[in-house]
């Protein structure tokens, strides 16, 4: 009985330790389960990492602590996704500068990279040549400068976005290495929305050229004022929306070397008054030069076209021309004219015998056709 009893005890000892084991054997397979190594987006050592693509972790294991930091200890914006699988940078990097991540897992496998990002041999930022939320005239174009020259044109473009309200067709051209231009193929139609987003920060504009910021301008198109000045009739003629309103006398270039340049301008910055020298552009005093204080000039060309206030002219206004070139009208009309008009609305002139106003002269750019703009840009 004894015997019996101890075979009885035995059975069920062994029944509860094969148990136990086969539990045992269980949980040591569960906390054993195999997971793949953390992925990481930069290579250990890496050089000319791009500081705008964020650096990431991926891990099955889910992420246990990952933490990057650059060279002066400065700790690098992140986050999480909701399961803890994946670790993103939350901010831009620097240009030029050494970073360390180290982070482990929840398995317990631990990760470590140092890299350095890329170091610009120039760097270009962007900015507009316009009021941010104006209201320009109808041709009006965008004006983007550079402050180093990009390297590469296409690249510069690719880096600037132009989104309109109505879908508006347009290209860019180039008016220096510096300046480029996004102009519509035809006049903006009243009332379009337009918002310009120049992305450039990190983005390699060639040459070793890289942006330093991002910039944003966004502006409407107001009615269409348009002003023709005719130098058969010597008279400056202003439409809003198709209905004529207001036309008065005016005297342009003389004959020869001052002849106003025909084609399309665009009216650009207003002075209630300013002083005009022709000394900046290299006809001294001593040469038939002049350094004349005048009242309204409104600018229509970067060669320094205007209309402005001339009271000395008041005899050749609507029957002769005696200017170096900028379009003269009595004090009156020349304030009404400026109280008028806004940036961006075209000015035509036409029947000058001088010639046209070329493209790169800052506000002729609608004297480039569009098959021109296309090629250039």
């Amino acid at each position: 009985m004894a015997l019996a009893l101890g075979v009885t005890v035995s059975a069920c000892t062994i029944g509860e330790v094969e148990s136990a084991r086969d539990s045992s054997e269980q949980t040591a397979t569960e906390t054993t389960e195999s997971f793949a190594p953390p992925v990481v987006s930069v290579g250990d050592g890496a050089t000319k990492v791009s500081p705008v693509e964020p650096v990431t972790v991926e891990a099955e294991a889910g992420i246990r602590s990952a933490q990057m930091t650059n060279e002066s200890g400065k700790v690098v914006k992140y986050e999480f996704n909701s399961d803890m699988t994946q670790w993103s940078t939350a901010e831009p990097l620097g240009y030029g500068r050494t970073y360390t991540l180290k982070g482990a897992d929840r398995a317990g496998t631990s990760f470590e990279r140092t890299f350095t990002t890329v170091a610009p041999a120039a760097q270009s930022s962007v900015y507009f040549a316009l009021q941010d939320g104006a209201e320009v005239g109808v041709g009006q174009a965008i004006p983007i400068h550079f402050s180093y020259a990009p390297g590469d044109k296409e690249k510069a473009q690719e880096a600037i976005k132009v989104t309109t309200s109505n879908d508006t067709e347009g290209g860019f051209y180039w008016q220096s290495d510096n300046v480029a231009i996004w102009r519509p193929k035809d006049f903006w139609e009243p009332g379009t929305q337009v918002t310009v987003t120049a992305d450039v920060y990190g983005v390699d504009l060639g040459g070793g050229v890289y942006g330093t910021d991002s910039s944003e301008l966004s502006f409407t198109v107001g009615d269409e004022v348009l002003t023709t000045v005719d130098n058969a009739t010597k008279t400056l003629t202003v439409t809003r929306n198709g209905e004529v309103v207001r036309s008065f006398p005016v005297s342009l270039g003389r004959p020869g070397r001052w002849e106003t340049p025909n084609g399309t301008y665009v009216v650009g910055d207003k002075n209630e008054s300013m002083v005009m020298d022709s000394t900046t552009y290299g006809l001294s005093l001593d040469a038939g030069g002049y350094k004349t204080p005048v009242k309204y000039a409104t600018q229509l060309s970067y060669s320094g076209i205007y209309v402005h206030a001339a009271p000395w002219a008041a005899g050749a206004l609507g029957s002769y021309n005696q200017s170096h070139g900028c379009v003269n009208a009595s004090t009156e009309d020349a304030k009404w004219y400026q109280a008028t008009v806004k940036r961006g609305d075209p000015v035509k002139v036409v029947n000058t015998d001088g010639d046209t106003l070329p493209s790169w002269d800052g506000l002729g750019y609608w004297n480039l056709s569009w098959e021109e703009l296309n090629s250039d840009g």
